[in-house]
């Protein structure tokens, strides 16, 4: 098989300039959080100390970043080298996804000027959830930038650094499946101390497996998703029938994850209130019909041949991993004492810009760098 090789053309494209516009807008609405605080551009609260920096940027947005460790996992732990064509996407996605979640954590946080004291010996808190997931996630940054060093060094032509660094680099990959198998549990553990303000529809003690669970099938479906794009608009290799074998992972996956889910609201009695007609009870149906609905499909050998049913599918678990997330975090939380929560425009447009971010970053680095092979 070929090299991976820069796709080349223009970077200033319509919607790179798009992108930066909406980039420019977020700007003045950052430099008003940090020059006025928190509460001149967000509606967060006492009630609500979190909003959409968090339970999207975040939570979501390393979801989103998860194809890198799904696709290791399917590589270095199964053996399944035949996948390997899609990891350096897969990586490239995972530094995205990580890189601008930090970037909102710290927007995010109040004292910003103070958050290296995260990583100081004396202040650590060692029975806190959080501290657990931002020094994973502080770690697994550093680590996707020295996995994904090889690609810099290739541009550069740095053979010897390379090869110097690929030595090591089975530390790195073993570091790339250990970090996020532990923060991406932990972020359904944080939610396990919400108690009663967390709904019972998400509330439970199998709230780390899920999210560990739905992470992985979330990562598969950006690599799909991602992929499918970038083959309509680029020319790049048919990787179809490799995008089609990676699909039928997803049914079973969906299945064991629908059954745990479940049998656990039920169990605990509260399966009832998925039908009571409010809020949470439809977006619980919704999360889940968005599930049941590719398992379906995807079960069905001919739909995974078929590029169309396959990216439907692919776009339908993306948006119920990311309501599940949702839901948990903001939509089936309720602090009590009155508390609302609605994001501000500020809010929005600064998420708006770091999305933004990671459009123009991608298509400087398929452009510049060899991430893809070429048709």
């Amino acid at each position: 098989m070929k090299e991976e090789q820069p796709l080349g053309g223009k970077i200033f494209t319509p919607t790179f300039l798009f992108c930066l516009l909406l980039l420019i807008i977020s700007l003045f609405f950052l430099a008003k959080r940090f020059m006025y605080g928190l509460g001149a551009v967000t509606n967060m609260s006492d009630g609500y100390p979190w909003g959409i920096w968090i339970a999207f940027d975040v939570v979501v947005g390393t979801a989103f970043g998860c194809g890198g460790y799904a696709m290791a996992l399917l590589i270095y732990i199964f053996n399944k080298g035949e996948y390997h064509p899609l990891i350096r996407p897969a990586l490239m996605t995972s530094l995205f996804g990580y890189s601008l979640a930090g970037l909102a954590v710290f927007i995010d946080v109040g004292r910003y000027w103070q958050i290296y004291n995260i990583f100081l010996p004396w202040y650590l808190n060692p029975n806190s959830v959080l501290l657990e997931v931002a020094i994973c996630i502080g770690a697994y940054v550093v680590v996707l930038w020295i996995e994904f060093t090889p690609t810099f060094l290739i541009k550069l032509g740095a053979d010897n650094a390379k090869k110097s660094l690929e030595k090591i680099m089975f530390v790195f990959i073993a570091l790339g499946i250990l970090l996020p198998t532990m923060h991406q549990s932990s972020l359904g553990t944080m939610m396990i101390v919400a108690g009663s303000k967390l709904s019972p529809l998400w509330w439970t003690g199998l709230l780390p497996l899920l999210f560990l669970i739905s992470c992985i099938f979330m990562g598969y479906a950006i690599v799909i998703f991602e992929a499918s794009i970038s083959s309509q608009r680029f020319k790049i290799a048919d990787e179809s029938r490799i995008l089609s074998k990676l699909s039928g992972i997803f049914p079973y996956m969906i299945a064991i994850y629908l059954v745990i889910r479940f049998a656990d609201v039920a169990i605990r009695g509260h399966l009832g209130l998925a039908f009571r007609g409010d809020l949470m009870g439809n977006m619980f149906l919704l999360e889940n019909l968005l599930l049941l609905i590719p398992m379906g499909i995807l079960f069905m050998p001919a739909n995974r041949n078929n590029a169309r049913m396959l990216f439907l599918s692919a776009i339908s678990i993306i948006l119920a991993g990311t309501l599940y997330r949702f839901n948990c975090y903001l939509i089936g939380f309720d602090p009590g004492g009155g508390w609302k929560y609605f994001p501000a425009a500020g809010e929005i447009l600064i998420t708006v810009g770091i999305v933004s971010i990671e459009i123009m970053a991608f298509l400087w680095f398929i452009k510049r760098l060899p991430i893809f092979h070429r048709a």
